[in-house]
């Protein structure tokens, strides 16, 4: 299992307006061994870098001892909520340092506790390919029930706990939002007692929603009233991502669950907090304001 120390070496660039939040607390997200590991075993995991600009920024692969990496919000400025965070990476690695860490750095400056999950990649050889791993699913569902178990040592609300994922976390963020209350493993202890579905979902540039061989909408999202109120981001020029986003915002609509869709003119895939001076840059600002008529980021 990679070292925090080694993560943290490689610090990401502030988020605009953002200060730098305090050192994660790492926890190991299960108790005993990882339920629904199938197939052949990866290899050690491996936190891959690289240059982006003026940073290094971190991706992870092989993982296969899932952990949180817990940021809790300011005191002086806490809501109560926190969300989990799912980095993108087509299931196959995270992309740590700019759709986990700045994440939670903006996260806290608008008053909401992060929990970055390192949940299990990539697919493993031997299984069925599908286009989520069941491994991911269990480890979601598993870290909002943690997040919930300790909301009274994080200073967290229960009924404020959601989802934020990127690309491949996107798609894993609207899977455990529609997946229901029931657990898609055997639970194993108090914190698998916590429900499971979040109480809102951030869903930016979503990946696998439509099957882009068949067109179909993934038969795995089953869509109801019971789904929580979400937000979906996207750029119009960033291919195939369009029509998930779209296709996910129609399903939602039909069942009467609370959505807001915002399509940017361009900005590609994967932006994140990373394309300053595109239109998709103005996300963060659209999202805060819808958080903030939800009652879950500091006025």
């Amino acid at each position: 299992m990679i070292g925090l120390a080694l993560i943290l070496a490689c610090a990401p660039t502030m988020v605009e307006g953002a200060a730098e939040p305090a050192k994660p607390t790492e926890i190991r997200l299960w108790t005993g061994e990882p339920p629904l590991e199938e197939g052949k075993p990866v290899g050690p995991e491996k936190a891959e870098t690289r240059k982006q600009g003026d940073k290094t920024v971190v991706s992870l692969t092989n993982v296969s001892t899932p952990a949180l990496f817990v940021y809790p919000a300011p005191r002086e400025t806490a809501t109560g909520a926190a969300a989990v965070v799912f980095p993108g990476g087509g299931y196959q690695h995270l992309d740590w340092t700019e759709e986990g860490e700045e994440v939670a750095a903006w996260l806290n400056s608008v008053g909401v506790t992060a929990a970055v999950l390192k949940y299990r990649v990539p697919q493993r050889e031997g299984t069925s390919l599908q286009i989520a791993p069941p491994m991911a699913l269990a480890d979601a569902q598993r870290a909002i029930g943690v997040v919930r178990s300790r909301a009274g040592e994080w200073g967290v609300d229960r009924s404020k706990v959601g989802v934020i994922g990127f690309s491949a976390g996107g798609h894993l963020a609207a899977w455990v939002s529609t997946f229901g209350v029931e657990r898609s493993y055997e639970p194993q202890d108090e914190a698998d007692g916590q429900r499971c579905l979040p109480d809102f979902a951030v869903i930016l540039y979503p990946y696998g929603i439509i099957n882009f061989d068949s067109q179909r909408f993934d038969p795995g999202l089953k869509v109801t009233k019971a789904t929580p109120p979400t937000f979906l981001v996207v750029a119009s020029d960033d291919g195939f991502c369009v029509y998930n986003a779209v296709a996910y915002y129609r399903k939602l609509v039909r069942k009467g669950v609370p959505a807001e869709l915002h399509a940017f003119e361009s900005g590609g895939h994967s932006f994140a907090f990373r394309r300053t001076g595109t239109p998709s840059a103005d996300w963060p600002r659209r999202c805060e304001e819808w958080m903030r008529g939800r009652g879950l980021c500091t006025p």
